[in-house]
C-alpha cells in the first residue's frame, strides 16, 4: 500500500484535488435512484441537440470530419444510448431474486447493483465525443462518479467536452481533464475503482497494469485486424458496398473498420472491380475529385499520415497492385481511399491493425487457411462474414475468436444497444452499451438474508455422529 500512496504523491495538485472532490461525493451520488439518474442524463441530451453543430465543428477543425459522420457516427449512437438507458434503467436498479436450495431452506437470496464508486473514463481520438460520452452515460446510469480524459489528439472536440460536461453536471460529480500523456500518466497512479479505457493495446496494457496495482476493475476496449471474408456464395456487389463504407468512413481510422479483405481467387477481379465502382460512387470518379470531396476525412497527424504511408508504399514496393487511389498530400495528410490487391499475408500492410484508408486485398483458394491465419493472429475486435451459405457462416464463428461479428454487413453491430460492444484477448476485456454498460460500471453484489427458519445449526460443531450423516445426506442430494 505504501508503493501506491507513493504514487498518489507524484500526482500534480490540481488532478489529485479533482480526484478527492469525486470521493467525497462518491457515496451520496451512488444512493440516487433512477429518476436522479435519468435527470442528470437528460440535462445532458438537452445539451447535446443544442450544440451539436458547435461540436460539428470542432470535429472538422481537428480533422475535417464531414457533418453527416459528426451526426451518424458521434451523435446518434449517444442518442441512442441515452434513450436505451431511459427506458431501462429503473429495471436493470432493480434487486433480482435468485433461486434458494433446498440445503438453505429459511434463507432468500438477491443480486443488487451497487456502484464502482469513482471511475475514470479515458477517451481516444478517433470518435472524440461518441467513445468518452456513451461510457460516461453508462458509468452515471450506474451511479458513479467520473473523471474523464478526452484525447489531446483532437483539441476542438475536447475543448468542446470540457465545457459541455462543466455545464451540465457539479464538478464533484463529471469532471473532465484535459492534456497529453503525462496527465494520462498521473491518472494512473490514482486508485480509482475502475478504469475505462479505449485505444491500442500499448496502453490498454499500462492501464491494466495501473488497475491490477490498485485492485480495481478494467475495461479496456482495443482493436486488433479485424477481418472481412467472403466466400463464393457472397453478393459481390453488396460486399463491396458496405465493405467500402465501413473502411473509409472517417477516413479508416476506426477501430471496427473492416482492415484487410479475404476473397476467393476465381471472384477476386469480380470484386475488386465493384470496389473500385463503390469508391467511385462514394467520393468521385478521379483521384481530383476524391482530394476535393467534402465527404472523406484526413488523416489526425502527421505521425498517423506517415506511418499509413509508410505500409503503403513498402507494401507496393514488394509487388503489391493499387486498385484504385493511391494518392497522398503530406501538407493536408490526405491519403485516398485505397484498396490494394495482390497482397499477401507477410506484406507490411499486414503487419499491424492499419487505422488509415487503405484497404488490402488478399485472395485464397480455401476457407481453411482463412481461418488458420485469423487464428494465427490476435482475436479481433470485429470479425465480418459475406455469405448466403448458413453454414459456412456458422463454421466462420465457430471456428474463429472475435469481439463481435457481423454477416453480411460491417461496423453496425456497435450500434444496437441491446448488444453487448467489446473485445477479446489482444482487442480487449470486458463490453459496455446499454445493459453491459450499465454492469460494467457496476459490482454485483450477493445478498442473502437468514429468516426465522434456519438449518444451519445443524452443520454447527462439534461434529457428532449425527452431524457428519448430516453432512453427507446434503452432499448426496448432488451426487
Amino acid at each position: 500500500m505504501r508503493v501506491v500512496k507513493q504514487e498518489e504523491e507524484l500526482v500534480p495538485q490540481g488532478l489529485r484535488e479533482a480526484f478527492e472532490r469525486l470521493r467525497a461525493r462518491r457515496w451520496e451520488v451512488g444512493r440516487r435512484g433512477p429518476g436522479e439518474r435519468l435527470a442528470r442524463l437528460e440535462k445532458l441530451k438537452a445539451l447535446i441537440l443544442e450544440r451539436r453543430e458547435a461540436l460539428a465543428q470542432a470535429l472538422h477543425a481537428d480533422f475535417r470530419k464531414p457533418a453527416a459522420e459528426v451526426e451518424s457516427t458521434e451523435v446518434l449512437p449517444v442518442l441512442m444510448e441515452l434513450e436505451h438507458v431511459r427506458k431501462h434503467l429503473k429495471g436493470w436498479m432493480k434487486p433480482r431474486k435468485v433461486t434458494t436450495p433446498l440445503v438453505l431452506t429459511g434463507t432468500s437470496s438477491h443480486v443488487r447493483y451497487e456502484p464502482r464508486g469513482v471511475v475514470l473514463v479515458m477517451a481516444p481520438w478517433n470518435y472524440p465525443f461518441n467513445l468518452l460520452v456513451a461510457p460516461l452515460v453508462d458509468a452515471v446510469a450506474a451511479g458513479n462518479t467520473v473523471l474523464c480524459k478526452p484525447s489531446e489528439k483532437t483539441p476542438n472536440t475536447s475543448r468542446f467536452l470540457a465545457q459541455l460536461v462543466r455545464d451540465t453536471f457539479p464538478e464533484d460529480e463529471v469532471h473532465v481533464v484535459e492534456g497529453g500523456t503525462e496527465v494520462g500518466e498521473a491518472l494512473l497512479r490514482l486508485p480509482f475503482d475502475h478504469f475505462f479505457f479505449t485505444g491500442g493495446p500499448r496502453v490498454g496494457r499500462r492501464v491494466m497494469e495501473a488497475a491490477a496495482r490498485h485492485l480495481a476493475g478494467v475495461t479496456l476496449e482495443l482493436g486488433g485486424k479485424s477481418p472481412a471474408i467472403l466466400d463464393t456464395s457472397a453478393d459481390l456487389e453488396a460486399a463491396a458496398e458496405r465493405v467500402a463504407w465501413g473502411k473509409f468512413l472517417n477516413g479508416g481510422q476506426t477501430c471496427i473498420a473492416p482492415d484487410h479483405v479475404w476473397v476467393h481467387a476465381s471472384q477476386e477481379e469480380a470484386f475488386l472491380a465493384a470496389l473500385k465502382a463503390a469508391v467511385e460512387r462514394f467520393y468521385g470518379r478521379t483521384e481530383e475529385a476524391r482530394r476535393a470531396s467534402a465527404d472523406f476525412c484526413r488523416m489526425v497527424d502527421d505521425g498517423a499520415f506517415a506511418r499509413v504511408r509508410g505500409l503503403l508504399d513498402r507494401t507496393v514496393a514488394q509487388g503489391a497492385r493499387v486498385v484504385v487511389g493511391g494518392s497522398v498530400d503530406a501538407q493536408t495528410r490526405f491519403i485516398a481511399p485505397t484498396v490494394v490487391a495482390d497482397v499477401t499475408p507477410d506484406a507490411p500492410l499486414m503487419e499491424e491493425e492499419i487505422f488509415g484508408p487503405v484497404l488490402p486485398v488478399l485472395r485464397y483458394e480455401s476457407l481453411d487457411e482463412v481461418v488458420a491465419h485469423v487464428r494465427a493472429g490476435g482475436k479481433p475486435l470485429a470479425l465480418y462474414v459475406f455469405s448466403q451459405d448458413d453454414a459456412a457462416v456458422e463454421r466462420l464463428i465457430q471456428e474463429t475468436s472475435a469481439g463481435g461479428t457481423c454477416v453480411n454487413t460491417v461496423v453496425l453491430h456497435n450500434v444496437n444497444p441491446h448488444l453487448p460492444f467489446g473485445g477479446v484477448g489482444h482487442s480487449g476485456l470486458g463490453a459496455y452499451h446499454g445493459e453491459a454498460g450499465f454492469k460494467a460500471f457496476s459490482h454485483e453484489r450477493a445478498v442473502l438474508r437468514q429468516g426465522r427458519t434456519s438449518l444451519a445449526h445443524l452443520f454447527f460443531p462439534p461434529y457428532t455422529g449425527k452431524a457428519r450423516k448430516l453432512a453427507r445426506l446434503a452432499s448426496r442430494l448432488f451426487e
